[in-house]
């Protein structure tokens, strides 16, 4: 199962992965990351077939300029995607003798940045659709994405969209640490990325336990007000 999410808060957008692969047809799961730059200013993460997302990733590298600097950024990604996954939708053999689950080509991608003082976030279907998502303020994509969005519903009483990145940062890991305990194919270790105004930032694994301090912090509050008012 992948979980990619992105949130956005007062001052930047922060984008957090679990990093476990599952190969059904194979029936064995592997560490993977999940995201990626895309240039220095955004980052971008995805769910579905490695191949496709293989070939996503050297796109993606390739060509990072002209996708930050078009007036439409999910038709210049939309663009690019389209002939990738036509390419993948026409080669795919779905029935192999010995293979009763050998999988899709399909795949998401979402990718997430800020310019001109606002954020965005924007998401490639595998039918080649945009969709925007900064106006909402959280979005997910993979198979766990459903309950990504089910566990950022219950934290918007925290007013996310007004909150530092600090905040998001603990948010994204909260949400993916819950969806660690719910379902054994999403797992350790996480991503996390901070994209603000100076660009993006891949926090390190140090800076990842400094935002999981935060969390068990944010946690031990929580606990101690719930005393207060009920016990």
């Amino acid at each position: 199962m992948t979980a990619v999410l992105a949130i956005v808060c007062q001052d930047g957008v922060v984008l957090g992965s679990d990093s476990q692969i599952t190969d059904k047809g194979r029936g064995m799961t592997y560490p993977a990351e999940k995201l990626h730059p895309l240039g220095g200013q955004a980052a971008w993460g995805g769910s579905g077939a490695r191949s496709v997302l293989f070939d996503v990733r050297r796109s993606f590298n390739e060509n990072s300029a002209a996708i930050l600097e078009a007036p439409d950024i999910g038709r210049a990604m939309q663009e690019l995607l389209l002939p990738i996954f036509r390419h993948h939708y026409e080669t795919f053999i779905p029935d192999v003798p010995g293979e009763e689950d050998g999988g899709t080509p399909a795949a998401y991608v979402m990718a997430a940045g800020w310019r001109d003082g606002e954020p965005w976030i924007i998401e490639i279907t595998p039918s080649g659709m945009i969709g925007n998502y900064a106006d909402i303020g959280f979005h997910a994509v993979g198979s766990g994405a459903a309950m990504a969005r089910q566990a950022g519903s219950l934290l918007s009483h925290f007013s996310l969209t007004r909150r530092s990145l600090r905040f998001g940062c603990a948010a994204v890991l909260r949400v993916l640490q819950a969806l660690d305990e719910t379902s054994p194919s999403v797992g350790k270790p996480f991503s996390l990325c901070r994209i603000d105004k100076d660009g993006a930032h891949h926090l390190t694994d140090k800076e990842i336990e400094q935002v999981n301090k935060d969390v068990r912090r944010w946690v031990e509050a929580e606990q101690t007000a719930i005393a207060s008012i009920f016990d």
